[in-house]
């Protein structure tokens, strides 16, 4: 099939090079010139593993392009996604669809034939409608038909979350673009993916419900963890003793810093905001939201009591600034209100992270990249392990480190307390 991806961020760009690989014909669209002509050349804008490799894989053999003539694009496509971002708006409030309103004026000066318009972007309950009414000023509502079809794509594993997808949601309103999109999808189909056919503002919904949900338990966790802290308990063998319970499941149970990226910040966001448009209080959620804005206060309280309150012209080293392994998103990253809040207090920080310097740091005061673990950990008082990347699970803070004045907290419990203890550092963890 002819495939148009409207957006080459992180959706965008992976999915329209994983229908590529399929044997789709993608032309990935976008307004950044400089952004098409660095993909042309091989240069990827976001860092995920094995997306590179795809990428010139495609391009070579000529099924995937870039371009940034929208019109022509759209023309030459049967199937249309939008893949455009929704952040939160200023106010702090829901979602800013200002770019899918703009591109759907634009569809609608562009169709020359039957289109699907497909939501990859995470959108609330009505968008679907609303794209719709904008399309249909224009064009024939024969001609087109808007689909809603969320995205489940984890940073870091995103390839092999398209490839290998849990479930495949589609929310349409007629049954024409439904059996067109099986088709589309078939190859995931055949391999165990469950086909989900739905009304659109069901599937709009099952999007914002699904990362809600999974923020709970990311904030259950760490509220639990901090319980443990105060009675002697591991909360990894908590963990462990629900994360069994088939009703619960292990996933999404790690305790550490407050949920960040592209996601779920957000979209919890939004889905209150559309519930209090409805007026439907979704308390739950509003807790969850607020427990995690005050997760990384509550982590530079655990770092004060570490350095017994005295952070001027120490020596802190992070490991890893991201919000999650395996990408470079920095996103709503609990590092981001770290690191500000101990420069100034007159701390002195370095930091590496496998995916390099960082520019939200540059006008930071005392605060330098390293180009490797060893310049960063060196000499430092303390090591705060952030990001819970590979290149930190096997390290030898004894060889590297041989005096014994150096303290670790390893927010995302990698190590083992009593194997660091014997090194002579002293360890503290999350809800240990």
């Amino acid at each position: 099939m002819k495939i148009c991806m409207i957006g080459t961020g992180y959706v965008g760009l992976v999915s329209g090079v994983c229908f590529s690989d399929l044997g789709n014909d993608v032309i990935c669209v976008d307004k950044d010139q400089n952004k098409i002509n660095n993909l042309k050349q091989g240069i990827i804008p976001i860092y995920e593993p094995g997306l590179e490799e795809l990428v010139l894989k495609n391009y070579k053999n000529k099924r995937l392009k870039f371009s940034t003539d929208l019109n022509n694009s759209i023309k030459k496509s049967d199937i249309v996604f939008i893949c455009v971002g929704t952040p939160t708006k200023k106010n702090g409030t829901g979602a800013d669809l200002g770019q899918i309103y703009s591109v759907a004026k634009e569809i609608s000066s562009s169709i020359n034939r039957f289109k699907i318009i497909i939501t990859k972007s995470t959108v609330p309950v009505t968008t679907g409608d609303e794209i719709e009414k904008i399309i249909s000023k224009k064009i024939n509502k024969e001609k087109f038909s808007v689909v809603s079809n969320p995205e489940f794509l984890r940073e870091g594993e995103a390839i092999r979350d398209f490839i290998y997808p849990d479930r495949i949601v589609i929310g349409a309103n007629d049954k024409k673009s439904s059996r067109i999109l099986r088709n589309l999808y078939s190859p995931l189909i055949s391999k165990g993916a469950k086909f989900i056919s739905t009304k659109r503002r069901a599937a709009e919904l099952i999007k914002y419900a699904a990362n809600a949900f999974l923020a709970t338990k990311i904030t259950f966790i760490n509220e639990i963890a901090n319980l443990c802290e105060k009675t002697d308990i591991d909360v990894e063998d908590i963990s462990i003793g629900i994360g069994l319970d088939k009703r619960i499941g292990s996933r999404f149970l790690r305790a550490g810093p407050a949920y960040g990226g592209s996601c779920f910040p957000k979209d919890t966001k939004a889905i209150v905001t559309t519930a209090d448009k409805f007026k439907i209080n979704l308390s739950v959620i509003k807790s969850v939201i607020n427990s995690n804005s005050s997760r990384s206060k509550l982590l530079l309280n655990k770092v004060k009591g570490i350095l017994n309150n005295k952070i001027r012209n120490k020596k802190i080293c992070f490991l890893g600034v991201t919000f999650k392994a395996n990408t470079d998103d920095m996103r709503d990253s609990s590092s981001l209100e770290m690191i500000p809040f101990l420069s100034k207090k007159g701390a002195k920080i370095k930091y590496y992270d496998p995916t390099g310097f960082k520019k939200e740091f540059n006008k930071l005061k005392n605060v330098n990249f390293k180009n490797s673990i060893k310049d960063a950990v060196k000499e430092a008082d303390l090591v705060i392990l952030h990001t819970e990347w590979n290149d930190f699970k096997s390290i030898n803070f004894k060889k590297m480190y041989p005096s014994k004045n150096l303290k670790i907290y390893d927010m995302r419990n990698i190590y083992s307390p009593s194997k660091i203890k014997s090194q002579g550092f002293k360890y503290f963890g999350i809800g240990r």
